[in-house]
């Protein structure tokens, strides 16, 4: 299949206004959109699955003995652990197909580096959002966010219904999956605190939860304008 058989990287760099800078590059399996790479051999004791565990992690202590997310995140975590958010960065996102850069702040940068190593880490609750990542649009607005999102929901339920399966055309357990991630963020949020010196870190997972928290309602919000930006399928036929 087109676009299946090659890795879907995402390569992120960091330029500062000290003239430094720090590149991250993710590698995601094409089909199962799991991180390929080595993992480190030592992990910092923040990332034990025990220590400030999500209180919806459904992980069993006796199989898993540190949360995947705070292993995926580690080496972002301890690269970012003497940055402040509000400092100026220039951030490239190059893929095979585009380059997204914009000049803001460490923080819209960090965080959305962050959400494909969350998202992509193994952990379950995320799983739910992976679908995302293949069409991964970095900077996203909160509209463009509700868009991708209510858009690949719904594209789901059309394959769950071809499945024989139940489909949720009314959006109604999307609330509950966002319930989730916020209840991770907030979990990630405890960790975090114990890994940095400045709050770079804390202040991008606190606005991927700001996010996720604003997602369900603005999805309410704006239905009617997405539905009036679609008026050329929805118009009554001419007769």
């Amino acid at each position: 299949m087109i676009g299946h058989d090659k890795p879907l990287s995402f390569h992120y760099i960091f330029k500062f206004i000290d003239g430094t800078s720090r590149g991250f590059e993710v590698s995601l399996d094409p089909r199962t959109l799991n991180r390929i790479g080595p993992e480190a051999q030592t992990y910092p004791e923040w990332t034990a699955l025990a220590f400030s565990r999500c209180e919806n992690c459904p992980l069993d202590a006796r199989q898993h003995e540190f949360c995947p997310i705070a292993v995926a995140v580690s080496g972002i975590v301890d690269a970012f652990k003497d940055h402040l958010s509000y400092e100026n960065a220039y951030v490239l996102v190059m893929t095979a197909q585009r380059d997204i850069s914009k000049n803001t702040t460490v923080e819209e940068g960090l965080s959305s580096l962050l959400g494909i190593y969350m998202v992509t880490s193994g952990c379950p609750v995320m799983e739910k959002l992976k679908p995302l990542v293949r069409y991964h649009l970095p900077f996203a607005t909160l509209h463009e966010t509700v868009v991708r999102v209510t858009s690949m929901y719904l594209l789901i339920q059309y394959f769950l219904k071809r499945r024989g399966k139940k489909p949720d055309w009314e959006l109604k357990k999307l609330e509950a999956i966002y319930e989730g991630v916020m209840k991770v963020n907030a979990g990630m949020s405890l960790r975090f605190k114990n890994a940095a010196k400045s709050d770079a870190n804390m202040t991008a997972i606190s606005t991927l939860n700001k996010l996720a928290s604003l997602v369900p309602f603005v999805i309410t919000d704006t239905m009617d304008e997405i539905e009036e930006s679609l008026s050329s399928y929805l118009s009554e036929e001419k007769t």
